[in-house]
């Protein structure tokens, strides 16, 4: 009994023993079989590598030979405000890490004028003797500008600035022009309110007719415009009536320019240069019109005594449609040599002795724009002096007509022509009249 079961435990050992060795080389070659199937799933996988590498080089050459496919508007939009972002990002920066922006004017003018223009290459009244017709070309009225961004400030306020020059300073030598400033101005912008310091034209005269045939000063200056940039500080205060109507009130104090062109040398230097001046204007707007009436007040100090110096006017925007415009300023007052106008603003008749030159006048422009590109400028302005309040030989009247048509050929560059006359009528002489023609080439950047 007990040998049997030796001999069965016997059997079932070697039994054991014989199924671990197969069992072990079973194991050994799945595992090489394993080993030899990574191996092609590596090299399965370099050559897809390769084939996606040879395919994204064979579409790389292809591609330039392609005709571009249309982006469509949405992806077209979304990446030009992305650039916008990108372009905003990247502004010139001040010391101050505030936003700079370049702008300004190129401007090449080539004019030709009459007899009665003087020496002035831009006459704004026709001399009273008679001279040589005489051409010429400049560059001087160009102009350099920079803009301002500062951010916000108290209140809520946001702060800009701009400060423009040119270079009409100088001499008419090719060689002699100077840098001048122009305007310039700080400001604080609220919900309503605007606070402006800095140099700007007259606050009761703020339009401006179109040319470019004058930009070292203003057009129509001496025929209706007073346009003298004088230093100031101005609130504007904004009201609401509805959607499309409201008022936008202006109130200031200027320093005015006392010009000594009229001034008998034995009171020269009686002359205050500088006074300072109220000033406001009360602007309208309501669909296609805007009214402005507006004041000035101040004074002159000459010859021992104050002379005054007033001005009431009015000035508008009338557009019926958009490729017609009607704009122009209306006034009347005393003394207003120091705002640009004539220079005659008083006579002095003997010590403490001197009036005030009474004054009326004024501009109107009629623009048309029969196409985006291309638009035309009536424009006709006058200033006429009391001739009672002037001494023999001053200018009684001066009244220019202008007409001048400009086309955009593209989106910066601009070409103008303009034809202009100067009728100046001297107290008990004569009337002189001078032409001026000019072409004018505008970049503007």
């Amino acid at each position: 009994m007990q040998s049997g079961v030796i001999r069965m435990c016997c059997v079932t050992a070697g039994m054991a023993l014989r199924l671990c060795a197969q069992s072990e080389v079973d194991l050994r070659a799945i595992l090489d079989r394993l080993d030899r199937l990574e191996r092609q799933n590596r090299d399965l996988i370099e050559e897809v590598r390769a084939l996606r590498s040879e395919l994204t080089a064979a579409r790389t050459a292809e591609q330039p030979q392609q005709a571009p496919q249309a982006t469509p508007l949405p992806e077209r939009i979304a990446v030009a405000e992305r650039r916008i972002e990108e372009h905003a990002e990247s502004k010139v920066e001040s010391a101050q890490k505030l936003p700079v922006r370049l702008t300004g004017m190129v401007l090449f003018n080539a004019f030709r004028n009459g007899r009665y223009s003087g020496t002035d290459e831009y006459p704004r009244v026709a001399a009273l003797n008679a001279g040589n017709r005489f051409s010429g070309a400049m560059v001087r009225q160009s102009v350099i500008g920079l803009e301002f961004n500062g951010g916000q400030t108290i209140g809520g306020g946001r702060l800009s600035g701009s400060l423009f020059m040119d270079f009409f300073a100088g001499s008419q030598n090719t060689l002699g022009h100077t840098v001048r400033i122009r305007t310039a101005s700080a400001q604080i912008d609220w919900a309503r309110t605007t606070l402006l310091v800095g140099q700007e034209k007259p606050i009761f005269s703020q339009r401006d007719p179109t040319s470019l045939a004058m930009v070292g000063v203003s057009p129509m200056t001496g025929s209706g415009n007073p346009w003298l940039w004088l230093p100031q500080v101005r609130v504007e205060r904004r009201f609401t009536f509805g959607e499309e109507t409201g008022l936008r009130a202006q109130i200031g104090v200027l320093q005015t320019n006392e010009t000594a062109a009229n001034t008998p040398a034995a009171f020269a230097s009686t002359l205050a240069r500088a006074r300072p001046a109220l000033e406001g204007r009360f602007l309208f707007h309501g669909g296609k019109l805007e009214v402005a009436p507006g004041f000035h007040l101040s004074t002159t100090h000459v010859a021992g005594i104050s002379v005054p110096a007033n001005a009431f006017s009015v000035d508008w925007l009338y557009a019926p449609w958009p490729s017609v415009r009607f704009t122009g300023l209306a006034y009347g007052g005393a003394n207003l040599a120091s705002l640009g106008t004539l220079r005659q603003g008083f006579t002095i008749l003997g010590p403490r002795d001197a009036i005030a030159v009474r004054t009326r006048g004024g501009w109107a422009q009629l623009e048309l724009i029969p196409a985006a590109r291309l638009s035309f400028h009536l424009i006709a302005g006058q200033a006429d002096d009391n001739d009672r309040d002037l001494r023999f030989g001053g200018i009684g009247k001066n009244q220019t007509y202008a007409a001048n048509v400009m086309y955009r050929i593209g989106q910066n560059f601009i070409v103008a022509f303009e034809g202009s006359r100067v009728r100046t009528t001297y107290l008990r002489g004569p009337v002189r009249r001078n032409t001026h023609y000019d072409l004018a080439f505008a970049y503007l950047f």
